[in-house]
């Protein structure tokens, strides 16, 4: 068995931002020569998310939408984590939209289905984040 790690970088300029990052993870697919087998690409911080769903703008905005409205950034005294940082919201976005995801990998491409993508979504940026992908098969 095969097994490829990469790291992808972000330092996104303002504090909130969705990346598509599907081409990327692809290339690393190629990259690690791995033909049947599963990638996992995963937020490496805790104020930023991976999730596959549709890249359409209109869902986009309304994950914006729905997360302030779940977990609003601002008062920042609403939240007991925000005695030093001003980042509870992220934390809790974070949670929401989840840390992985994992795809499965058939004849060298990612096996998705109708629509789907991979995105990376930061809840706290203009900061360095990570990614990493791992992936493993033959």
């Amino acid at each position: 068995m095969k097994s490829y790690r990469k790291e992808l970088h972000f330092n996104l300029p303002t504090r909130r931002g969705l990346v598509n990052i599907t081409q990327q993870v692809q290339e690393a697919v190629i990259d690690s020569g791995v033909r049947e087998g599963l990638v996992l690409v995963n937020a490496m911080n805790i104020t930023a998310s991976v999730f596959i769903n549709d890249d359409e703008r209109g869902l986009h905005n309304d994950y914006e939408k729905w997360l302030e409205g779940i977990a609003p950034e601002k008062p920042y005294s609403q939240y007991q984590h925000n005695g030093y940082e001003d980042n509870a919201d992220a934390h809790l976005k974070r949670t929401i939209m989840g840390r992985e995801t994992v795809v499965s990998i058939t004849d060298g491409q990612l096996d998705f289905g109708t629509w789907e993508q991979i995105f990376y979504f930061e809840f706290d940026g203009k900061r360095d984040k990570r990614v990493l992908i791992k992936i493993i098969g033959e």
